[in-house]
């Protein structure tokens, strides 16, 4: 194969699939395609992530997550609705284990104010009212714009929308590298006028491909979520712990899927490799060797706290250490109802190897040849709509 297109987003991920139709919108006339590794969209991060739609109160006002969370939200409930796709419009709980946490919950509900996102700071009875097995330190904080859907189903409606506006999605067929101008593929050469950069875990390396990505590395973490045997409505929200904001992660929590049945998790462990999905799957010497490299000095130097995180997530790792560690968050957690691991998922996370610091919030770089979105974590998929307008506004600049 050889072909011309006027632009070329590689990456079949939720946000790759928004790129892609933001970018043939502006331009119906040009021709845009999408090149995705695996044999269908959306089976690394964007399918395999909780399905919670984040309301946007956890992130500095200062934060593109915080810029884009509220109206992310907004739009993809509204794509859900008017898609007829399913959505659960249960809320979120945030609980205080003890009085030391209750500060914590003031923090957040003052971000979510500043955010313009709609949050209560209710008594423990009112959170009881809400759901009668919730645990909570005299206060909670109640998100009612917190909702789950089924992240599969919304990248495979996003994908069809994509193909109905003439965008070509090519499926299949792996990035190998870029010779000049034309990008190279397991199933020949792309000439490509604009080249955009989605590949999620695979970013950095492509970014490396056109002299971008610089000073970065991807480092993998793994996410596990045990399934309650417990049956539908057994618990009716969301029950999140206030989290360390220190941290890219959110803490063990409760989370109700668009069915009504409870997960918890997720385990948060840093990765062998960057496809780590179990067993020797996607299996790379190379990549092993660098997640130890990588992770063996940021475990020395203790920076960003990553010590601390490694040896609080490891336990994880065991159900019953898992349970424990969400046991605070509501009446009735038992081991005996979570016993059953879900599909694990990876969180592409960014590293800065000259601070050595993991980068918390969305990052990309770019030219006038290509652009190249590096760091698109949680609430990545919440964001996903209103961003990828964000960032073809920013293309544009670059491109002239």
């Amino acid at each position: 194969m050889r072909t011309t297109t006027d632009t070329l987003v590689i990456g079949g991920g939720i946000l790759g699939l928004c790129l892609a139709m933001e970018m043939k919108r502006r331009d119906p006339g040009g021709s845009v395609t999408l090149l995705e590794k695996e044999a269908g969209c959306g089976r690394h991060a964007s399918g395999r992530n909780s399905g919670v739609l984040h309301a946007g109160f956890y992130y500095g006002s200062d934060t593109l997550k915080a810029r884009f969370c509220v109206e992310g939200n907004r739009s993809l409930t509204e794509y859900c609705d008017d898609r007829g796709l399913p959505i659960r419009k249960c809320g979120k709980l945030v609980v205080a284990k003890d009085e030391s946490e209750v500060a914590g919950l003031e923090e957040l509900h003052r971000r979510g104010q500043i955010n313009g996102v709609e949050l209560s700071l209710i008594s423990e009875s009112e959170a009881k009212e809400i759901d009668p097995r919730v645990s909570t330190f005299e206060k909670a904080l109640y998100s009612p714009s917190t909702s789950s859907v089924d992240p599969g189903r919304v990248v495979a409606a996003l994908l069809a929308d994509a193909r109905e506006i003439g965008v070509e999605v090519l499926e299949g067929i792996r990035f190998l590298g870029r010779r000049g101008p034309a990008a190279l593929t397991s199933d020949g050469t792309v000439d490509a006028g604009y080249v955009i950069n989605a590949a999620g875990l695979q970013a950095d390396r492509v970014g490396k491909a056109f002299g971008f990505s610089e000073h970065y590395t991807m480092l993998p973490f793994k996410g596990l979520y045990l399934w309650s045997s417990e049956p539908e409505g057994a618990y009716r929200t969301h029950i999140y712990p206030v989290p360390d904001l220190r941290r890219p992660f959110l803490g063990v929590h409760i989370t109700v899927n668009v069915d009504g049945v409870a997960t918890l998790g997720p385990t948060a462990a840093p990765a062998f490799w960057r496809e780590n999905y179990g067993g020797l799957s996607g299996f790379d010497l190379g990549e092993l060797a660098a997640v130890i490299w990588r992770s063996s000095e940021l475990f020395i130097r203790n920076t960003s706290g990553f010590r601390n995180l490694a040896l609080d997530e490891l336990p994880k790792l065991w159900k019953r250490q898992l349970v424990r560690k969400a046991s605070h968050l509501a009446i009735g957690i038992s081991a005996r109802h979570f016993r059953t691991w879900g599909a694990p998922g990876i969180r592409a996370q960014l590293l800065d190897t000259r601070s050595k610091e993991l980068v918390m919030d969305f990052y990309f770089e770019g030219d006038d040849r290509s652009f190249h979105v590096l760091n698109a974590v949680s609430p990545g998929f919440t964001c996903a709509l209103p961003f990828s307008r964000f960032l073809v506004d920013e293309i544009e600049k670059r491109a002239g």
